[in-house]
C-alpha cells in the first residue's frame, strides 16, 4: 500500500566520507522498493555525516549525538511543543528563589559494567562541564550561573547556582547527556579524552564495532527501563554512512537500509511517498533556517549593510522552489510561531526589494560588495536555495561568493568565524530565553553573528533572571524585536521535516527535530519489523 503517515505516539524534540566503492551512484524516481532485507532485529540506518568523536561531553556532529544518545541518557526529553518532559529525571525544578536548580532521577538506570547509574554520575557531568569548559560543546552556554553540582542522596542531585536562572534546569536537563563517573574521571582532560573503546552504556544499546567512514554498529543492552518490559527490541542498531542524500535514498529502495534519519530534501518527499514499500514521516520543527552575517568584519558591521543583505533575499522563491512549498515565513525573527506565545505579532519577514538594498548600501557608503558564504554540502535544502540568494544579491549589486563544505569543514570553519555569512539550520528552539543566550550573548556557544551588542545583551540577560511569566514574555518580545530591526540573524523560514523508512517497520516514536526524529532512543528501544 502506498501511503505517507505521520507518526503518533510519545511526541516530544573528520569529514563524511565517500564510500567509492560501494555507494550506490543514484536514485531512481518513483516505482517501488525491493531489494534483499536485513536481519528482522536489526535496524539499519543511513546518514551523510560520519562520526567526529564519541566523546558526547564534546562539540558534536548529528551522528554523534545520534550514537551516543543510545548510550548516554538525557535527564529530560521534550514534546513537540517544546515542553520538557520525563526521562532519566522523575521530577525537576528550583529552591531556595531560584538559587537552587534539582533533579529527582530514577533509580533503576544500571550502567552496561554493572554499575548503578546515580545522582553522582549526573553531578559529575555537572561539575565537569562548568569547570573544564569541553570544546565545543552547547551545554556549556547554559551554565554561566551554575556553582557547583552535589548528589544529596543516589536520587536526587541539586545544582547551586550564583543568581536566580530560568534556563538552567530545562535546558542542562534536555542537552545534557549524563556519563559514568567512574569511566570518565579516570581523564583529567576530557578534551583529550576520545571515548573510543570500551564502552559503557546505560541507554538501550552499546558500541560495539566501527569501521571509520563506513559504519557503527551498537548491540543491545539488557535491562534498559524505558524499553517494554524493560528489554529493546533490536538485537542491533547499524549507522551506514553515505555519501549524500541520493546514494541513501536508494539504499533505502534497495533494501540495503531501513531509515533515512537526516531531512530528506523536499523534492525527493513526494516520490518517496508515492513509492511501494516506504513510509515517509513528518517531524515537527522547532527550529529555523537562517544566515548569519559576521558582525566582526566590516562592513557587515553596519546595520545598513546587514539591512542591505535581507531585502535582497528572495524568501518566496526559496520557500517555494527549494523547499517546496514546505516552509512557512519565520518573520525575520529569531522567536517563530513555532513558540507562539513569546513571538511578536508586530514583526515581518524584510520584503524582497533590489533597490531598497542598493539605498541602504549608498546610505553605508558601501559600493559592489563581495561577501562570502559558507553553508554545508550534506544539508540539501539550504545547498538547494544558495544560488537563489546569490541571484538575487547581484540584482542588488551584492556579489555573493558561495563555498559549499563537506559537514566536518563546515563546522570547523563555523567555529573559527572563518566566513562573511553563514548559512545554516537552527534544529530545535525549545527555551526562547536560552536560545537566545546562546546565540546573541557575547560568549554564546554558537553566536554566529559574532554579536556584541551590550543593549542586546541586557534584554536577554534580564529575561533570564526572572521568573515572572508575562515579565520574560514582554523582555523576550523586546529582545526579538532588536535583532529583526538590527538584522542580527536573518531567520527566513520554518519548516517540518520529512524521514522515511521501509514500511515493514513500526514503533517509531516521533520527535521534534532531525536530533531526535524517529531514532531517539526511546523509538529505538522499541520498533519492530514485521515478518
Amino acid at each position: 500500500m502506498r501511503r505517507r503517515t505521520v507518526l503518533t505516539g510519545v511526541v516530544a524534540s573528520a569529514a563524511a566520507l565517500a564510500l567509492a566503492a560501494c555507494a550506490p551512484s543514484g536514485p531512481e524516481e518513483g516505482g517501488s522498493a525491493s531489494g534483499t532485507s536485513g536481519a528482522a532485529d536489526t535496524l539499519r540506518i543511513a546518514t551523510t555525516t560520519d562520526v567526529v568523536n564519541l566523546n558526547p561531553m564534546l562539540g558534536n556532529s548529528r551522528t554523534d549525538s545520534w550514537v551516543t544518545d543510545l548510550m548516554y541518557p538525557r535527564l529530560l526529553t521534550i514534546a513537540a511543543d517544546g515542553s520538557k518532559q520525563p526521562s532519566l529525571a522523575t521530577s525537576w525544578g528550583y529552591s531556595d528563589d531560584g538559587r537552587t536548580g534539582w533533579y529527582d532521577i530514577r533509580d533503576d538506570f544500571t550502567w552496561s559494567d554493572g554499575e548503578k547509574l546515580t545522582a553522582a554520575d549526573v553531578a559529575y557531568t555537572i561539575n565537569t562541564i562548568k569547570t573544564q569548559n569541553p570544546k565545543g560543546g552547547v551545554v556549556n552556554g547554559f551554565m554561566g550561573s551554575v556553582d557547583t553540582a552535589k548528589a544529596v542522596s543516589d536520587t536526587r542531585v541539586e545544582v547551586s547556582l550564583t543568581r536566580p536562572d530560568s534556563i538552567v534546569v530545562p535546558e542542562v536537563g534536555f542537552w545534557m547527556t549524563v556519563v559514568p563517573e567512574h569511566v570518565f574521571s579516570k581523564h583529567a582532560t576530557i578534551d583529550d579524552f576520545a571515548n573510543d573503546a570500551d564502552w559503557v552504556s546505560a541507554g538501550p544499546y552499546r558500541l560495539k564495532t566501527v569501521a571509520k567512514g563506513q559504519s557503527y554498529t551498537l548491540e543491545r543492552v539488557e535491562g534498559y527501563p524505558l524499553a517494554p518490559n524493560g528489554k529493546p527490541t533490536l538485537a542491533a542498531v547499524e549507522f551506514k554512512v553515505y555519501p549524500d542524500v541520493n546514494t541513501e535514498i536508494l539504499a533505502l529502495k534497495k533494501g540495503d537500509v531501513d531509515v533515512i534519519a537526516n531531512a530528506l530534501p523536499p523534492a525527493q518527499v513526494r516520490s518517496l511517498q508515492s513509492t511501494e514499500g516506504i513510509d515517509v514521516a513528518e517531524v515537527p520543527g522547532l527550529g529555523f533556517t537562517h544566515m548569519t552575517y559576521n558582525m566582526k568584519r566590516a562592513p557587515l558591521d553596519d546595520a545598513r549593510v546587514r539591512q542591505a543583505l535581507a531585502h535582497a533575499v528572495d524568501y518566496g522563491s526559496i520557500r517555494e522552489v527549494a523547499v517546496q512549498g514546505q516552509a512557512v515565513t519565520a518573520n525575520s525573527s529569531p522567536i517563530t510561531d513555532s513558540l507562539k506565545q513569546y513571538a511578536n505579532p508586530d514583526l515581518t519577514e524584510y520584503a524582497y526589494d533590489p533597490e531598497k538594498s542598493r539605498q541602504l548600501l549608498a546610505e553605508a557608503g558601501v559600493q559592489n560588495p563581495t561577501f562570502r558564504m559558507i553553508y554545508s554540502l550534506q544539508d540539501p535544502v539550504v545547498s538547494a536555495w544558495t544560488s537563489i540568494v546569490k541571484e538575487g544579491a547581484a540584482k542588488a549589486g551584492i556579489t555573493i561568493e558561495l563555498q559549499g563544505l563537506d559537514r566536518n569543514t563546515y563546522l570547523a570553519k563555523t567555529a573559527e568565524g572563518d566566513y562573511d555569512i553563514y548559512a545554516g539550520s537552527f534544529a530545535i528552539m525549545d527555551e526562547p530565553v536560552s536560545n537566545m543566550a546562546l546565540q546573541y550573548l557575547p560568549k554564546g556557544a554558537i553566536n554566529y553573528s559574532q554579536v556584541d551588542d551590550p543593549a542586546l545583551t541586557d534584554l536577554i540577560q534580564q529575561a533570564q533572571a526572572t521568573v515572572d511569566a508575562d515579565q520574560q514574555k514582554v523582555l523576550v518580545r523586546q529582545a526579538a524585536a532588536y535583532v529583526h530591526d538590527q538584522m542580527i540573524d536573518n531567520v527566513m523560514y520554518v519548516q517540518n521535516l520529512y524521514v522515511a523508512h521501509r514500511s515493514d517497520w513500526s514503533g517509531f516514536v516521533t520527535k521534534p527535530s532531525e536530533l531526535l526524529s524517529i531514532i531517539d532512543p526511546e523509538s529505538l528501544a522499541r520498533v519492530t519489523r514485521t515478518p
